[in-house]
């Protein structure tokens, strides 16, 4: 018997590294072959433009402005058969904006937002990783609705680029003087629990590997520029590129060194090799989800410039 279903709208979180952790859960929904529906921050799109999804609506997260966009893209696109929504934030907003808009939708059971839910999902009772989590709710939802998808999740993300980004990062490549270069990223947005994520020492770092003959560079957000600056005067500026490119981009340094932040998400789709630190952050949840990546330092303890040298000098 033919499932009835034949579009899902998916809500992806509002924040880089957590659209990047939800990625498993993309690709599953896309098997489905209904139509798929991303629901997201507008910067969202360009980042997963490589996917075969049928339409991208951007939300602001107001869920009166969000409910009065998913009416009109209803409205614009009838189609034959049922919709249901899955929605990955646990937030009560982002059930209420999908109930009131008539979308049907599943979701975890938190916030009290359980009445606003058709499908109303339990929380794993063990304690899973951020890309673990996302994609135990979306495999019961798919389950639930009639569709098959596998278990447990790949422990690699998985992100095709579209051939602009491809050809972008490669013109970007060109420009740094060296073939094998160093991308650092020194800044980080936000603070975990009043205390700055942002490791103290990439002014030193970036000038011992400068001695030592490495390219290093680094290309912040317009906003995080100044920050960048300050934090690693040294290193060569490159110019703003978008999401897509700036990963094409991240697979083509040698290494990639970071801060516990979305660029270290970001370096675990398209990295080669990544050194992620940390030193007021627990890494047990959101810890880059890759074989290959290496985090530094620990809760209160960040890693020192030579513990980062000498893990360098052992992947390349």
């Amino acid at each position: 018997m033919k499932n009835p279903i034949r579009r899902i709208y998916i809500r992806l979180p509002n924040w880089i590294g957590d659209v990047c952790m939800t990625l498993p859960c993309l690709d599953a929904v896309i098997a489905t072959q209904c139509e798929v529906i991303i629901c997201a921050k507008p910067w969202a799109k360009d980042l997963l433009s490589g996917l075969h999804f049928t339409a991208f609506i951007p939300l602001t997260g107001k869920w009166l402005h969000d409910r009065k966009t998913l009416i009109a893209y209803q409205k614009a696109h009838p189609i034959e058969g049922k919709s249901v929504g899955l929605l990955l934030p646990d937030s009560l907003s982002s059930a209420l904006t999908f109930r009131t808009a008539g979308i049907q939708c599943a979701g975890y059971r938190d916030d009290g937002r359980s009445p606003l839910l058709k499908w109303a999902i339990n929380k794993p009772s063990q304690s899973l990783h951020a890309v673990e989590s996302w994609y135990y709710l979306c495999h019961t939802a798919l389950t639930i609705w009639g569709f098959s998808s596998k278990s447990p999740v790949d422990h690699q993300l998985h992100l095709p680029l579209h051939s602009q980004h491809i050809e972008q990062a490669e013109q970007i490549r060109s420009q740094i003087p060296s073939s094998s270069f160093i991308m650092i990223a020194p800044t980080a947005t936000g603070k975990h629990k009043g205390r700055e994520k942002i490791w103290p020492y990439f002014d030193t770092l970036t000038r011992q590997l400068q001695n030592e003959g490495y390219t290093v560079v680094m290309s912040p957000p317009p906003n995080e520029k100044e920050m960048a600056l300050q934090q690693a005067p040294t290193a060569m500026l490159l110019p703003p590129m978008s999401l897509g490119t700036f990963v094409a981009l991240l697979g083509k340094a040698s290494m990639v060194i970071c801060n516990d932040s979305g660029v270290s998400h970001l370096a675990s789709i398209g990295a080669k090799h990544q050194i992620t630190l940390i030193g007021v952050t627990d890494p047990q949840r959101t810890r880059p989800w890759s074989p290959t990546a290496v985090v530094l330092g620990k809760m209160d303890a960040w890693p020192s410039v030579q513990d980062v040298i000498n893990q360098i000098k052992k992947i390349i």
